[in-house]
């Protein structure tokens, strides 16, 4: 299944205190579990930097890994970036048959 890397960082009115924090998590969770039901969490991250959190996950195509960051920015809670991604040996394969 391709593989797809989220970037997204919260807007500030996310949540207030960590409390918060998990409960957003939980429900954009349980959204993309009713939802996408196919998605395979690969790695999730928080990051210090220009984006709150970085997930790794596997979907069946571009549209399911859209709809993955649709639901993550529900509400305006979020700015969400998804970039396809190949794993380096596929990658090199790939160009020796150039």
């Amino acid at each position: 299944m391709p593989i797809f890397v989220m970037l997204t960082r919260l807007s500030p009115q996310a949540a207030t205190d960590a409390r918060a924090l998990e409960e957003l998590e939980r429900g954009v969770a349980e959204k993309i579990a009713s939802k996408c039901p196919e998605i395979r969490w690969k790695s999730n991250y928080a990051l210090l930097g220009r984006h709150d959190y970085l997930d790794i996950f596997e979907a069946p195509d571009i549209e399911t890994a859209s709809k993955v960051a649709a639901l993550t920015s529900t509400g305006g809670h979020a700015h969400t970036e998804i970039w396809p991604a190949v794993p380096w040996d596929d990658f090199k394969s790939m160009i020796r048959a150039l």
